[in-house]
């Protein structure tokens, strides 16, 4: 399989959304609730924030990727920096989905290569339980940290991975 990870442009808003809201569909299903993965406008939020990101509203501090097979969007990621106290000038990893149909095939590495400067310390948050993604983190040179956190907004805990300078 060839995927191609590329910078995105506007035009990918629309498309980056529908993989947002259908891996989320994908991964967290029965994770998170319902409402919020079936809500009626969690597309057009998701499209609207796409949009925003693209247009500008990164002011630079920001990395998007995108991953296409066949033309077809398969993957998004982003980055930035950090958001944790303890993580200040550190980068972190917010965004990486990929359609499970994709899961195996390179992807995600790709993206997450795209996305991260090589060499540099970088943390995520991933939610726990999800053994395929904390798998894949741990292949990709990830540790937990044994901090734990869980989301206002929906309830998920999540786990601390770091992967740190190289």
């Amino acid at each position: 399989m060839t995927v191609v990870v590329r910078t995105p442009v506007i035009e990918d808003a629309t498309a980056m959304a529908k993989v947002h809201v259908e891996t989320w569909q994908e991964t967290y299903q029965g994770t998170m609730p319902d409402e919020i993965l079936f809500a009626p406008d969690f597309l057009q939020r998701r499209e609207h924030m796409w949009n925003s990101l693209l247009a500008g509203g990164t002011s630079g501090k920001l990395t998007i990727a995108i991953a296409e097979h066949d033309r077809q969007l398969v993957g998004i990621a982003m980055s930035g920096p950090s958001d944790d106290e303890d993580r200040q000038g550190e980068s972190e990893l917010f965004v990486l989905y990929t359609y499970e149909s994709v899961h195996g095939r390179g992807a995600g590495a790709q993206l997450l290569e795209a996305v991260v400067a090589p060499g540099k310390s970088v943390s995520l948050w991933v939610a726990d339980p999800n053994p395929r993604a904390q798998a894949f983190y741990c292949k990709m040179g990830f540790a937990p940290d044994g901090s734990r956190s869980t989301d206002d907004d929906d309830g998920v805990t999540e786990i601390r991975m770091i992967r740190p300078s190289r």
